[in-house]
Formats: C-alpha cells, structure tokens, sequence
C-alpha cells in the first residue's frame, strides 16, 4: 500500500466520510489515497471554512473532522480553524503537504516549518517517514479523540505519500477509557450529596463530549442545572431543572452567580472554564465545590475541595447512586427560571433580533440544529433560544472566532440530511467567509442562513460606547445580500416583520437549495438585550 492508502484507511476505519480542503501539488497523492478509501473529498474557497464544515460533520457523525491544506499559504490560512479546533475541543487531523527533507534543504519557495508554526496549538504535530505511517497514524488518531479532544497536524512530504510501505495494516488503536476514582473519595461525595440543600450542577463541554448522561444525573437527584453554551440541550431546557447556558451574558450573570454563592455544593460536570469570561473567576468558595473531569484542571478559574479524577460519564453514573434529596425547598429555582424567561423575553415592538429569535425558534421543527457566529447576536440567541437535546447550538464559544456559523452548518447539514440546519451569522461575519456559499450551493444542502443586518460591529461598538469612545472603525455601509443569495445560486430575501419571517422561513424548508434570510434590525438593536 502506499502511504497515502494507509492515511486514507485508517480515517476511514474511524468512521470518517468527507475531508475538506483546498488542494496543492503536494497533497495530490493523498487526495487519491482518500479517494481509494471512499472519503470524499470537498472543495472549499477557503481552508478556515473548510476546517469548519469539518468540525460541522464531526458533531453530526462523531467521526474525527479532517482538513487538507497544501504547503505554505494554505498551512497558514488555516491557523484560525485549528487555534479553534484547540480551544473548543474538536478532534480534527489536518495533514498539510510539504516538500521532502533534502529538497528543503536548497530550495526555498513558498517553504518554511510548518511543525513550528502549529505546535503551539495543536495536541502533537507529525512528520510522516517512510516505513511508519501506520503506527504514526494510530498516534495522530488516539491524541486527536482521547481526553479533551484537539486538533492534531501531519506534515507529509511528496515522496512519502507515494512510497510504497511493507508495513502491516491493522485497525486504528482508539484511546482507551479512564475509570473510577478512589471509592473512599466517591462516598464522600455521595454523603455531600445526600447532606446538601441547595445543591447545583455546573456541566460543561467536557461531559458533552464523553457522553456523560447528565439530564439522568439531574432528574434522578432533583438537581437543578446550569450549563455552558456548548452543553446547552444535555438537560432540554424545558425542564423545570434547567436553567440554560451561562457564560457571556451580563445580564444572566446577575441570575446565575448569585444562585451559585447561595448554593452549598456545586457539583462541576465536565465543566470546562474556556467557555467562560472574567465574571466567572472564583464564583463559589473551594470548599462546597466538587470537579468531576477527566483532565487535571489547570486553569486558575476556580478551585474546588474535592476532584474526582477519571471517566466523567462513569462517575456520573456511580454517583447518582446517592440518596435523592429535598432541595431548594422555597422554590429558588423556578423564581430563576422564571426571570431568565422574562429577561430575555420579547418586549419591544420594534422590529429586532429577539423578534427574529423567537419566532424563529417557535416555528423551527424539535429536531432542529442551530450555528452561531461570534458577536452580539450570538450573546442573546445563546439565552433566548431553548435546545431541547445536545448539540443542537454549535458555536465557537472558547476561542469566540467570526466566519464560523455558516460553514459549520454546512458541515453538519452536509453529513445529516436528515435535520433542519439554520445558521445565525451577523453581516460581517458572513461577508468573511462569503465566498464559500459557491461551495454550499455545488454541495447542494438546504441550509438556512438568517444574516443579522445592522452594518455595525455590534458588540464591538457596545464596548466602545461603554468606555466613551467615540464610534470609530466599527460601522460599515450595506450589502445587498438578496443579490448575493441569488448570484451564489441560492434564494435571498430581506425581512422587515415577523410576518414575512414566518413565510419566507416556512418556504425555505421546502427548498433544496439554501436560503439566506436578511432581517434589517438596524444599528444598536442590541442594546440592553443581554
């Protein structure tokens, strides 16, 4: 085989389907390794939306999201997406092509050392040789899935990609599970929860990604939970238990932080800190916190008296073993519940995005995936939008990156026809990545693209007028996008009034193309919303 059949083999015995990515001389024989291996191989215009319809299609297979970049500027192009890969926990495998190790030597274009350049924000970078790419693979492969996962890189030259290998082929070696911790530690925990009467669940990206029955842990123990936005659905936010995702919101914040310092046992799920802003520094005392994680915490965010070390979804389950008790006996968690649900209400008669937000939601279909781009409107989607089971909101929300939502609702639209995908993105966002709705448009999804248009850096121009700035750099003028639809081969509309939101939206579910809908919210329609 060659090394390129060997690369393509192995991703395919994880599960993987399609890789992303724009091609150079030096990937060639890997594209055709990828093809021998029946990974279909997708062209984008750019490499940074390419690593996120990646990542769209892991979270709609659970297969590891790969990316192809060829030497030089297309390794560079892509260092956003991988920095992302990093921060919010995708298992991804970008191989880059390169020139051999002795042409490098005396030839210089477009050459420079990749490994270098990634190390900083990657789990492991690999250079492929000869006669080891199998077992360099099975690495790459294990890092990019075990623990909390991330991005690995593979750098492969020319002519080992086309090198014949006598290696052995054997099935990929998946990382193995962790177990449980020290039982004395396990009891102690049980006993805290049986004595606690306030007693709060904080569940992050981590239980989410090693399937940690979180909505089971809750409702067996009458727990009430908090979530961070990427475990937002884990418990459907219907339930009286669920108080939502925290995070970002100034507003929220003043709900869920003093819930939090009146509790007396914060119970930490997998939760991960990464998510979160400075308000988040220290929000409970050490003593009343216990951290289920299967990764030695060592942010600096919080502390907790109690660690519980090993698989999150194993030590769920031991400890939902405990003695159900009476908690919040004076009804503290339905008052939250109930202020959350009318601070992020619709109260305004003009026009905006929470106009655009609930009627959205209302008439979406359960099963319904959203993506969020970074900025302002993501803030108020993230509180107002209800996720009735995980992973139904993907958004960057560790490294907060602009021109994510659309190529990663194309990703996951792309691997599962089988769910409505809408994606929220402000104009500046989309005018980032515009030109890969071509790509959307020759991968033939009906994703639904909801463009925010209020020709502002929203949240940025909200900074800059909270510290008495006077505006500069932030706004822009218009774009046409209802041409821009229909010059990328897709439907555009402009909405003005949720009545012609509920029929254009209503029409683009019928549609086998996408559909950019083009609410003009105005400039600072987001103030004081979150």
């Amino acid at each position: 085989m060659r090394a390129a059949d060997i690369i393509g083999k192995k991703l395919a015995d994880c599960g993987c389907t399609k890789a992303f990515g724009i091609p150079g001389g030096e990937v060639l024989t890997l594209l055709d390794g990828l093809r021998a291996a029946d990974i279909e191989f997708v062209l984008v215009k750019h490499e940074n939306a390419g690593g996120f319809m990646a990542e769209g299609g892991w979270h709609a297979t659970g297969a590891p999201a790969i990316l192809v970049a060829t030497i030089g500027p297309g390794v560079a192009n892509a260092i956003n997406v991988i920095a992302n890969a990093m921060q919010d926990r995708v298992p991804m495998v970008f191989i880059t092509g390169c020139v051999d190790g002795a042409e490098a030597e005396t030839y210089t274009h477009q050459v420079f050392d990749h490994q270098q350049m990634l190390r900083p924000i990657v789990k492991a970078s690999f250079r492929a040789h000869e006669g080891a790419v199998g077992v360099m693979m099975d690495k790459a492969i294990a890092l990019a899935m075990e623990g909390q996962p991330g991005p690995v890189h593979i750098d492969l030259p020319i002519n080992v990609s086309a090198s014949t290998s006598e290696e052995r082929y054997h099935q990929p070696t998946l990382p193995a599970t962790l177990g449980l911790p020290d039982k004395t530690l396990l009891n102690d925990v049980k006993e805290r929860i049986q004595a606690a009467h306030k007693p709060i669940v904080l569940a992050g990206v981590d239980a989410l990604n090693e399937g940690a029955d979180i909505a089971g842990f809750c409702q067996a123990l009458n727990i009430p939970m908090i979530a961070t936005y990427k475990a937002k659905g884990m418990l459907d936010e219907r339930h009286a238990l669920s108080l939502g995702g925290a995070g970002l919101s100034p507003k929220s914040d003043k709900i869920f932080l003093p819930l939090l310092e009146e509790s007396d046992l914060v119970l930490l799920l997998g939760y991960d800190p990464i998510e979160m802003r400075v308000g988040w520094r220290d929000p409970w005392q050490a003593e009343k916190a216990v951290e289920v994680t299967s990764t030695l915490r060592t942010h600096g965010m919080h502390r907790a008296d109690i660690t519980l070390l090993g698989d999150i979804a194993k030590i769920t389950s031991e400890l939902v073993k405990s003695e159900k008790g009476t908690y919040w006996q004076k009804g503290e968690v339905a008052k939250a519940r109930g202020a959350l649900k009318e601070m992020f209400s619709v109260t305004s008669e003009t026009f905006g995005p929470d106009h655009v937000f609930a009627k959205l939601r209302e008439l979406a279909p359960e099963n319904t995936v959203i993506t969020a781009d970074s900025g302002a409107h993501r803030i108020l989607l993230s509180q107002m939008w209800e996720c009735y089971s995980p992973r139904t909101m993907l958004q960057s929300s560790a490294l907060c990156t602009m021109g994510c939502a659309v190529p990663l609702a194309a990703g996951y639209k792309y691997l599962n026809r089988q769910k409505p995908v809408i994606a929220f993105v402000g104009d500046a966002g989309l005018e980032m990545m515009m030109g890969d709705l071509s790509t959307i448009r020759d991968m033939k999804v009906p994703v639904i693209i909801c463009v925010l248009v209020d020709e502002s850096l929203a949240l940025i121009e909200l900074k800059q007028r909270a510290m008495q700035l006077p505006n500069n750099g932030v706004d822009f003028k218009g774009t046409d996008y209802v041409k821009v639809a229909e010059g990328f081969g897709g439907h555009g509309a402009w909405i003005d009034d949720v009545e012609t939101l509920e029929r254009e939206f209503k029409d683009a579910m019928k549609r086998n193309g996408f559909t950019l809908l083009a609410p003009r919210i105005g400039r600072q329609a987001y103030n004081g919303k979150f």
